[in-house]
């Protein structure tokens, strides 16, 4: 097997990446090639450097869904409207659209029976309300749920190593 710098293999490494995707010691060790996976996935869990690697890919998941979420609620906030009144006067709307208006902003978009096109936007303050959140460390969610999956793995570690001692 190939050894990394880190001392994982590229199939242990592969293990830490399909265990951050499913949530699932059984289907990321069958994804990864092993030939035992319930045997290979618990196994795989009590190692540290395993538990390090899988801590690891949370955290930059995490952190680069946090990035994702403020571009985009800063784009909310401060983007543009132009494209959408544009495609709202236009006389052919279709056509603005091939112009590849931008329509980030846009919630809905109705057209009534009256004929006439209903444009919807996003709120911008709830969007200035979740930048706030971010910009004092107040976002909830992400980060919970993978402290939360973290804290159970070592919970499972812990219990395992407390039976395999006890049958001592």
């Amino acid at each position: 097997m190939k050894e990394k710098k880190d001392g994982l293999s590229v199939r242990e490494k592969n293990f830490c990446i399909f265990y951050l995707h499913y949530g699932n010691a059984f289907e990321a060790a069958a994804h990864a090639g092993y030939s035992q996976p319930e045997k290979a996935g618990l196994s795989l869990l009590s190692r540290d450097a395993i538990l390090k690697e899988i801590e690891d890919l949370y955290k930059m998941r995490s952190d680069r869904l946090v990035r994702n979420a403020v571009s985009g609620y800063e784009r909310l906030a401060f983007g543009s409207v132009d494209g959408a009144v544009r495609l709202l006067f236009s006389e052919d709307p279709l056509a603005e659209l091939e112009r590849g208006c931008s329509l980030f902003n846009v919630a809905e978009i109705k057209r009534p029976k009256d004929g006439a096109l209903e444009i919807k936007f996003f709120d911008r303050l709830k969007a200035l309300e979740k930048l706030e959140g971010f910009s004092t460390g107040d976002q909830h969610g992400i980060a919970d749920f993978y402290r939360a999956v973290i804290g159970g793995i070592r919970d499972i570690q812990g219990r395992e190593l407390n039976e395999g001692q006890a049958e001592e």
